[in-house]
């Protein structure tokens, strides 16, 4: 941590043998500046395949002050149980920050994720994306 000018700083050494353990480093940093849990932006650096998803929901839908917040409680959910289902049924993490939405897991997961969230903010019923849900895990146990 360089103090004077408040940034991280990360730097390879001699014993770095991975050179892509640079990048990885760089991306646990940001999956933990941007909310996700320490074990979440840990999981980073353990497996390969996980990225970081990022926009913002009025890149979905501009909406206005009370319809911002109701897409918010739309994707929260009561006691954030449509959160944690969105998450359990793709294996993802998601965070809400503001008017961001930050989703952490494998390409193909964030997609589901992803495609409930904005189905969530163009106005759709919390039950019927659990139906979509619903399908999408009936889909992924066939093919496995």
């Amino acid at each position: 941590m360089n103090v004077r000018s408040n940034r991280v700083e990360i730097k390879t050494s001699k014993y770095t043998e991975d050179p892509g353990s640079l990048q990885k480093a760089a991306d646990f940093i940001k999956a933990f500046m941007l909310g996700f849990d320490i074990d979440d932006a840990i999981a980073i650096l353990r497996v390969d395949d996980l990225f970081i998803d990022s926009f913002d929901i009025k890149d979905v839908k501009n909406l206005g002050d009370d319809h911002l917040s109701r897409a918010i409680g739309r994707i929260a959910g009561k006691n954030g149980k449509v959160k944690f289902a969105i998450e359990n049924t793709s294996k993802t993490r998601i965070v809400l920050a503001e008017t961001s939405v930050h989703i952490l897991g494998s390409y193909q997961n964030i997609k589901i994720a992803r495609d409930s969230v904005v189905s969530l903010i163009l106005g759709s019923p919390p039950g019927k994306v659990h139906a979509n849900l619903r399908t999408i895990t009936a889909r992924m146990k066939q093919r496995f």
